[in-house]
């Protein structure tokens, strides 16, 4: 690694437009030999570009004495070596601001339930976020360099892993830059020693108790010896991968606009269209559209589940995914919703003659009266008037039962279930449409209509039936 401005690192800042002029980076610093490296070419850079750099160190106090070792260290060092560098001639700079932070991190995992590292990596950049607030930063740098995207493309092979994985490290995810991620360990260290620059090493780093550890000491020497290229050829493959990830990904965000918004903040998408999809399109497609319903992260299981689910020849079905979602098959829409469970049926409700009854359940009321058939019947399937002599018993409002039946007016006689899927009502909807019956069956279905072999005569006495829905049903399928 060298100075000059166009080294890896300066190309890598150019390609990804890292440093915009006038921006304010906060740098995140821990006193080991990537983040001083990454502190002291910004400060350099400084003098060329036009940027104001703010350095933030976060201790983790989960070391002890060494900890606070690398929070003083750090401190000394930025006093030391982000001012003006008169031998290279550079013009007087502002200092560099530094902003430290802590937290108690073994103590947060426990109540968290996560392990020390995971939750040290999201303590630390909830730090950097606010850092980068108080400042008004456009960017926020960090040290990780080709080494570490190695090892993290090695991890997820290891693991099993598609082509996401195998993209790495980003050199840019929003204001969130690594303008070392194309620079080897060994450029870094011979940079270091060079210049004579001081920096501290975390004991953590020699423990291959941690899997990471056992690729950088065992694995990554072992891939050097055969290739002592191996870093910098792993870092053009992953160049590759990324640039051939990112079209397929271009692709089927193109497809995923196409999604409409469902109730509760859902997304429908034709069935069809996403089935027609080649695979590594369609399972990109299901993620981009959870992605949009929350920052979830889900296996390959599942979004392969929910592309099945669209090429389903079943009109009807679901799978249950992480984070309370679920993907429904609703005939030729496929719907991603939150609150994954399907309602039970409501409780049967008598209706009085005159009376009212009123189920917030399901979103409807039901009003009866008693009244004269008019000579021209309402022109809607929920206001009707049924012939009190053809009634049996008292009358209720209840779900479906099995072997219901009701004959519609100018239709011949159908079971409830066969009208339902004709009208292809979703399957967990069915159970939750209010069917008005008496002791002999069916009176009337909600938004289809009254049997008309129980309607009154024109002039007749008649029972007059009103039902009024109060909620539409997507506001209350995720109740």
């Amino acid at each position: 690694m060298d100075k000059r401005p166009d080294c890896a690192m300066n190309r890598l800042i150019d390609e990804y437009d890292m440093l915009p002029p006038g921006c304010t980076v906060v740098c995140a610093v821990s006193g080991g030999a990537d983040s001083i490296c990454l502190l002291r070419r910004l400060n350099q850079l400084r003098a060329i570009r036009p940027f104001t750099l703010v350095a933030a160190h976060y201790n983790h106090h989960l070391r002890g004495a060494e900890s606070d070792r690398d929070e003083a260290f750090v401190k000394r060092w930025v006093e030391d070596w982000c001012g003006p560098d008169p031998a290279a001639g550079q013009p007087p700079l502002p200092a560099v601001r530094l902003i430290t932070g802590g937290g108690d991190v073994s103590g947060e995992a426990k109540r968290l339930g996560l392990g020390l590292e995971e939750t040290a990596r999201r303590m630390r950049y909830a730090f950097l976020e606010e850092a980068a607030r108080a400042v008004g930063a456009d960017r926020i740098a960090t040290a990780h360099t080709a080494d570490d995207n190695a090892e993290t493309v090695l991890l997820h092979l290891i693991r099993g892993s598609g082509l996401q994985g195998l993209t790495g490290i980003r050199p840019r995810q929003g204001r969130l830059v690594r303008p070392l991620l194309t620079t080897t360990r060994r450029e870094i260290e011979d940079y270091l020693e060079l210049y004579h620059i001081p920096h501290v090493e975390d004991s953590t780093n020699q423990d291959d108790a941690y899997t990471r550890n056992q690729v950088r000491h065992q694995v990554i020497p072992l891939l050097d010896e055969i290739n002592p290229w191996f870093v910098p050829r792993m870092a053009d493959t992953i160049r590759y991968l990324r640039s051939d990830n990112d079209y397929l990904s271009a692709q089927a965000a193109a497809v995923a606009r196409r999604a409409r918004p469902a109730g509760d903040g859902g997304l429908s998408i034709s069935a069809a269209l996403l089935a027609s999809q080649p695979d590594p399109i369609a399972v990109r497609i299901v993620s981009c559209l959870l992605g949009r319903l929350g920052e979830f992260q889900f296996r390959a299981a599942h979004l392969t589940a929910v592309v099945a689910l669209s090429r389903s020849p079943a009109p009807s079905g679901a799978v249950s995914l992480p984070h309370s979602l679920t993907a429904r098959r609703v005939y030729g829409e496929l719907i991603l919703v939150r609150g994954a469970r399907r309602s039970p049926p409501f409780a049967p409700v008598s209706l009085s003659v005159p009376g009212e009854a009123v189920l917030p359940s399901i979103g409807w009321t039901i009003a009866c009266r008693r009244a004269e058939a008019p000579e021209q019947p309402p022109d809607t399937p929920d206001h009707f008037f049924l012939d009190p002599s053809r009634l049996t018993g008292p009358l209720v409002i209840r779900p479906r039962l099995t072997g219901d039946t009701i004959t519609l007016p100018r239709r011949r006689a159908k079971t409830v279930k066969k009208l339902l899927i004709d009208a292809k009502v979703p399957r967990w909807d069915r159970d939750r449409l209010p069917l008005l019956a008496d002791a002999s069956g069916p009176l009337w279905l909600a938004g289809f209509g009254p049997d008309q072999g129980r309607l009154s005569s024109s002039g007749a006495p008649a029972l007059e039936v009103i039902a009024l829905r109060t909620a539409p049903a997507e506001e209350l399928q995720n109740e």
